[in-house]
């Protein structure tokens, strides 16, 4: 019996983007499971013994997240009662029992739904009523906004909590009574196995629908081509796996390789940097704003194991690779790549690095720049950038489909120029989307948490350049009758907004003003505000 919810719920093919498959490697079988090949297929072959995950808590080899992931897949079948297409929900950090928990959802034939620890009830009830989400696997330390959110959503039947890496919760004390072993359900390479949820720019978020075999594309076009994989490789990102440039560095591209996750809970610069001392980590990914920040804090550091350095989630300014250059004599290679097509889908390096430019079309795609009309622009040319390759964006029911897919092309909503030689170099973004630290921020969504404040009549909010952050959320307030300006009023507002939504996405300025500036009709006029 499949449940075929998220299937049904698919694009028509006709407003899907073209795919291609150009490169052999990117031709996967009919009959496919990420998970068998990300974990199962090491240990067959003679790796089991290899580590997999290493963090404060322990280490864990490639048998141990086999017979783990194994065992949680048993327990979802036989005792929670998942079919094959149910949702599964994951909340908690980076770690070997999330990656566990990630793996065996795909051996049972589920469908992962993995977020960021830090949402608020509001966020994750969205979430799961979206995606009618009937399981869930959640950190006890996060246990208490998911059961808000779970309470209002309605659809939740199935919990299962665990102890972070501690090996004392009950999802780790459930599994040790089971038989240990599973036989991997029979998915196919184009069916659905994760969705992965965007904020967008409006707030309401799009979830992005990829295959099997789309996880593996990541790890054959980019990872493969571009950054030189080891076995023994040790990978470590700043970024959840609910971010799928995180899911890519910490779980995808080791576990394909043979390499070894590092993984940290909290990834601040200093922990970053503590885990390259500790775990020799050589393959880095973090967001351009940290890489300035470590800068400034490697007196004395060991990252002499480092050999590959990856920048994505927002524009890396040539002052910062220059700076990082200098100080580490590494060059970061640059990135762009979208929630909606995995991975990274431009991007240079080794010789093929031009500071400045974010890189060509990674081996497996193309990629050009779009006129008004429509149509590619002759190279020489400023547009808005486009891409075709073996992933692509598959909205979950949404009509917002037809805005990001156009004639066969992925748009991603970044103006970029293409040179002659094939290089896109990054102007600016084409929508009303606000990148803080490597974070995608709605300008709408951050407008209705202010609005549910009693003191605010009206808000705008926009993104300004930030030195830190890349960009860093503003807020145009119209207080309501009663209400007094001032620090102290910004401050409530502020706290008001971290307690509604995910905290990151708080605005850092608040100024205060009559009106807003509107057309006619009633239209606010951002660009007004950005002047």
């Amino acid at each position: 019996m499949y449940d075929s919810f998220v299937a049904d719920r698919l694009p028509p093919a006709d407003a899907q983007p073209e795919f291609l498959f150009d490169l052999p490697e990117l031709r996967y079988p009919d009959r496919l499971n990420a998970a068998v090949e990300l974990i199962d297929r090491a240990v067959a072959e003679g790796d089991g013994d290899r580590p997999a995950v290493v963090n404060a808590q322990g280490r864990w080899t490639y048998a141990d997240l086999k017979d783990m992931s194994d065992r949680i897949a048993r327990l979802l079948v036989e005792e929670e009662g998942l079919l094959p297409g149910n949702r599964v929900f994951l909340r908690g950090p980076n770690g070997a029992t999330l990656f566990a928990a990630w793996l065996g959802i795909l051996k049972a034939g589920g469908i992962v739904v993995a977020t960021m620890p830090i949402l608020r009830p509001g966020e994750i009830a969205t979430i799961l009523k979206r995606a009618e989400i009937s399981h869930a696997i959640v950190d006890s330390r996060f246990i208490g906004d998911f059961r808000l959110g779970a309470d209002e959503a309605g659809t939740v039947r199935s919990l299962l909590r665990y102890d972070g890496d501690h090996g004392k919760g009950e999802l780790e004390t459930r599994i040790a009574t089971v038989e240990p072993g599973f036989t991997p359900v029979d998915t196919g390479g184009e069916d659905p196995a994760l969705i992965a949820f965007t904020s967008g720019t409006t707030g309401i978020p799009k979830g992005c629908v990829h295959f099997h075999r789309d996880i593996l594309a990541p790890c054959d076009a980019f990872a493969a081509h571009l950054l030189d994989p080891r076995p023994g490789d040790v990978w470590l990102t700043s970024a959840p796996i609910a971010f799928t440039f995180g899911l890519g560095a910490t779980l995808l591209f080791p576990f394909r390789f043979r390499g070894c996750a590092a993984t940290l809970e909290q990834a601040t610069p200093p922990a970053m940097l503590d885990a390259i001392e500790t775990h020799k980590v050589t393959s880095l990914f973090t967001a351009p704003t940290a890489y300035k920040t470590i800068i400034g804090q490697l007196g004395g550091r060991d990252i002499s194991s480092l050999r590959t350095c990856v920048s994505a989630g927002e524009h890396l300014p040539k002052a910062t690779w220059e700076a990082w250059q200098r100080a580490t004599g590494l060059e970061i290679i640059d990135g762009i790549g979208s929630t909606e097509l995995m991975h990274i889908f431009i991007s240079a390096s080794g010789g093929d690095i031009r500071p400045g430019f974010t890189g060509k079309a990674v081996p497996g795609y193309r990629a050009c720049v779009l006129g008004e009309d429509d149509r590619p622009l002759p190279a020489g040319n400023t547009g808005r950038l486009a891409v075709k390759g073996p992933t692509g964006c598959r909205y979950f029911d949404d009509d917002r489909q037809a805005k990001y897919v156009i004639a066969g092309w992925n748009v991603t909503g970044d103006t970029y120029e293409q040179t002659e030689d094939g290089y896109f170099r990054y102007v600016a973004r084409s929508d009303d989307m606000i990148i803080s630290s490597g974070y995608n921020i709605g300008a709408p969504e951050v407008e209705n948490a202010l609005l549910s404040h009693p003191a605010v009549q009206e808000c705008a909010v926009i993104g300004v350049a930030c030195a830190e952050r890349g960009q860093k959320v503003k807020a145009f307030v119209v207080l309501a009758p009663g209400h007094a300006a001032g620090d102290d009023q910004a401050r409530t507002l502020q706290d008001h907004t971290k307690a509604m939504i995910a905290p990151y996405k708080y605005p850092r300025e608040i100024t205060f003003v009559e009106v807003l500036p509107k057309t006619a009709n009633g239209k606010l006029q951002r660009f007004a505000l950005r002047a």
